[in-house]
C-alpha cells in the first residue's frame, strides 16, 4: 500500500516507519524542514515538505493513497486546534480519493485519566488531563470521518533502549545525576516497546475492521520504583539516587501535559491479541529490553 506517515522522524513514527518499509509498504513522510527529509529518505520514505500546523499548503500535493497513519503531535498548548485544522484540510482530501482510504489515528493513554487497580480497557470511560481533553474530540471526528476507513491506537507509555519515555532516567544515570520521578516512585505506567507498538500499528492498517480502537499495551501496568532498576541495569549503573518532583513542577517546566506522568495507570492490550494476533515481546520487567522480533 501507499501509506501518508505524520510523525515519521518522531520516536513513534520512526519506529513505525521502519516497519512499513520493512513489510514493503510505500511510505510518503511529512517533513517540516530538509533534515527531517533527508531522514525520512534515509530511512526508506518519499519526504513531502510541509508543516503540520499549515496543512492547507500541501494537501493538495499529495498523491493517490491507500492509508494515512497519524503519530505526530508536538505536545503544544494547542496540540488540540492543530490537529482540528489538520482534519479540516486532510479530510476532504482523503474523500476523493478513488479508494476510500485507511485511517489510523493516534490517541493515548493519559486520555483514561487516573486508573488506579483497575484495568482500563477500549471501553472504559476517558477523563483526560484538561491538555488532552480536544483529542477526544478529534479522535471522535475522525472515527466517524464518511470520507475514510478508520482506526484508532491507544499507545501506553512508548520506550526503548534508546529512550522514549525513559529517556530523562537514561540521561541523568549516564551523566551520573539523581533520576527525577515526578510524583512517586509508586505511580504505575502502562509500557509497550516502540518495536512492539510498530508492529501492531502495521497490523491495524493491514487487517483491523474498519471503526476498531486499540489500546497498545503490553504491560498492563509497572511501578515507576521497578522501571528504574531495570533502566539501571541497561545503563550500567547502580543503585541510582531517585528525586521526586512534584507534578506541578513538572507541569511548570514542560508544559501542563507533562502531568500525565503522575498519572497512575492501568491499561490492557488483550484485545488487540485477541483479535489482531498481537505478539508484543516485552511484556514484563525481566523483558523490557529483550531484543524484538519483527512478526
Amino acid at each position: 500500500m501507499r501509506i501518508f506517515l505524520l510523525g515519521g522522524t518522531g520516536f513513534i513514527g520512526s519506529h513505525v516507519l521502519q516497519r512499513l518499509v520493512e513489510a514493503g509498504h510505500e511510505v510518503i513522510g511529512l517533513a517540516r524542514s530538509e533534515t527531517s527529509a533527508d531522514r525520512l529518505t534515509a530511512a526508506g520514505a518519499t519526504p513531502l515538505l510541509g508543516d503540520l500546523r499549515a496543512p492547507a499548503e500541501w494537501v493538495a500535493k499529495l498523491p493517490t493513497l491507500d492509508g494515512v497513519i497519524h503519530a505526530a503531535s508536538d505536545f503544544g498548548d494547542d496540540m488540540g486546534p492543530v490537529d482540528m485544522a489538520l482534519l479540516d484540510a486532510l479530510l476532504p482530501v482523503l474523500g476523493a480519493m478513488p479508494k476510500r482510504p485507511r485511517f489510523v489515528y493516534t490517541g493515548g493513554c493519559w486520555l483514561f485519566g487516573a486508573t488506579g487497580e483497575r484495568v482500563a480497557s477500549e471501553d472504559s470511560p476517558f477523563d483526560p488531563l484538561p491538555a488532552f481533553s480536544e483529542t477526544i474530540t478529534n479522535m471522535r471526528r475522525v472515527l466517524e470521518a464518511p470520507e475514510i476507513d478508520s482506526f484508532v491506537v491507544h499507545p501506553a507509555m512508548v520506550y526503548s533502549s534508546e529512550g522514549g519515555v525513559f529517556s530523562s532516567f537514561m540521561e541523568a544515570m549516564r551523566e551520573g545525576k539523581p533520576v527525577e520521578v515526578i510524583g512517586s516512585e509508586q505511580v504505575v505506567w502502562p509500557l509497550v516497546h516502540a518495536d512492539d507498538l510498530a508492529n501492531l500499528y502495521l497490523q491495524v492498517l493491514e487487517k483491523a475492521k474498519p471503526g476498531s480502537v486499540y489500546n497498545g499495551s503490553a504491560i498492563d501496568g509497572l511501578a515507576v520504583g521497578e522501571i528504574v532498576p531495570e533502566v539501571a541495569r541497561l545503563i550500567g549503573t547502580e543503585h541510582p539516587e531517585v528525586h521526586i518532583v512534584s507534578a506541578d513542577l513538572a507541569a511548570e517546566r514542560l508544559g501542563e501535559w507533562a502531568r500525565g506522568y503522575a498519572l497512575s495507570q492501568r491499561l490492557s492490550g488483550h484485545k488487540a491479541r485477541a483479535e489482531l494476533g498481537w505478539k508484543p515481546v516485552h511484556q514484563d520487567a525481566a523483558s523490557l529490553f529483550q531484543r524484538a522480533n519483527r512478526e
